[in-house]
């Protein structure tokens, strides 16, 4: 299967890159742990969204070419979607 991914999916990866980057620059700076860990927590939210898109974009897609080729059960799909948001929590 072709899998593409869009502009605003490396986008949301480029700003967990960037908040990541962030969060070494605090501990390089001895920041506060509170200030380091809220800033990792950010990440995390931020990384959950991406997964969230991205799983989202490939559902819809995959149901798609399910149904051009006339198939009509998805349901096994959406599991597997299901599935992986469960995991990467």
């Amino acid at each position: 299967m072709d899998y593409t991914y869009t502009d605003e999916m490396k986008m949301r990866l480029r700003r967990v890159e960037g908040q990541i980057r962030g969060v070494l620059r605090l501990m390089d700076e001895g920041k506060p742990c509170k200030e380091v860990v809220a800033q990792l927590s950010a990440v995390r939210n931020a990384s959950d969204k991406a997964i969230a898109h991205i799983v989202a974009e490939n559902l819809q897609h995959c149901i798609l070419s399910e149904q051009a080729a006339g198939n009509t059960d998805t349901s096994q799909l959406v599991k597997e979607a299901i599935s992986l948001l469960v995991k990467s929590r």
